[in-house]
């Protein structure tokens, strides 16, 4: 596989205009649905210009570049977890399978827009490609989690996970964060969270079930009139426990579990100390 350079320099002054231009009709070719735009812009634009274009391009470039690093350093930290001496392991990265997961991952890399999430791609992907516990189609669904879920709605998944039963209001406390009033924005927002793990699937109210596994019925006597309340629950309910749903301890283990590193580099010629 040819390797992915970038130009250090950009051409300078009026000289090198239809460089730049043509710079920016190969863009188009890479841009479809921008092409257009793109080609009638380096048609237009004259040589006093290329100074602002010029400008553009190395911004442009520089953010392919970190993201072209960032990819790099990720492929390499997963194969630094991987025995490859396995050969389940070594089969099971060459698949077209396992070669889907990582286009679907670097496809939307957009979504990792943190180291943390840098992470979570890293110990998804090294754990799909080293167990079967969880499906290719399960998988793919983690990564959507990891792109579409905030650091916020990730905190709240890892205190549920390290206390099996916490209830909304010590979730808050555990967060570090103040007690607010019911009508403020913090409190909507955190209301917002909850709604979201519990609608994807990741957490649900505490649920009783059988030896089958069968989620039992709430017995619980109903609120006699008397105590009932024109007050409508709290965001940060103290009474109602939450835990993590099958999926969402398998995401946990999956994504939010970091494998052992088992491959270290050592320079062939250290320096002397």
């Amino acid at each position: 596989m040819a390797e992915t350079t970038f130009p250090d320099e950009f051409p300078k002054g009026a000289k090198h205009g239809k460089l730049a231009r043509g710079a920016l009709n190969a863009a188009s070719g890479l841009l479809p649905l921008a092409g257009g735009l793109i080609s009638a812009a380096a048609s237009a634009w004259g040589e006093h210009e290329q100074g602002r274009m010029n400008e553009f391009f190395r911004h442009w470039v520089e953010m392919l570049r970190a993201e072209m690093e960032e990819k790099q350093k990720t492929i390499v930290e997963i194969m630094q977890r991987l025995d490859l001496r396995e050969e389940e392991i070594a089969d099971r990265i060459q698949s077209p399978e396992f070669q889907s997961l990582l286009r679907k991952s670097f496809r939307e890399w957009a979504g990792a827009e943190s180291d943390e999430k840098r992470s979570l791609v890293r110990n998804l992907l090294a754990n799909a490609a080293s167990s079967s516990v969880c499906s290719d189609d399960v998988v793919r669904l983690f990564l959507d989690w990891i792109k579409n879920l905030s650091e916020l709605h990730l905190a709240v998944i890892s205190k549920i996970y390290n206390q099996n039963g916490i209830t909304r209001g010590r979730i808050w406390e555990s967060l570090g964060r103040d007690p607010v009033r019911e009508d403020s924005p913090e409190a909507d927002l955190f209301r917002l969270l909850i709604r979201d793990l519990s609608t994807g699937g990741i957490i649900r109210q505490h649920r009783e079930a059988d030896y089958a596994g069968n989620f039992l019925k709430n017995t619980r006597p109903k609120t006699s009139p008397g105590a009932s309340s024109n007050v409508q629950k709290s965001a940060f309910d103290d009474s109602e426990s939450y835990e993590l749903t099958a999926l969402g301890d398998q995401f946990v283990h999956y994504a939010m579990t970091d494998i052992p590193i088992k491959l270290t580099y050592t320079p062939e010629n250290p320096e002397q100390g």
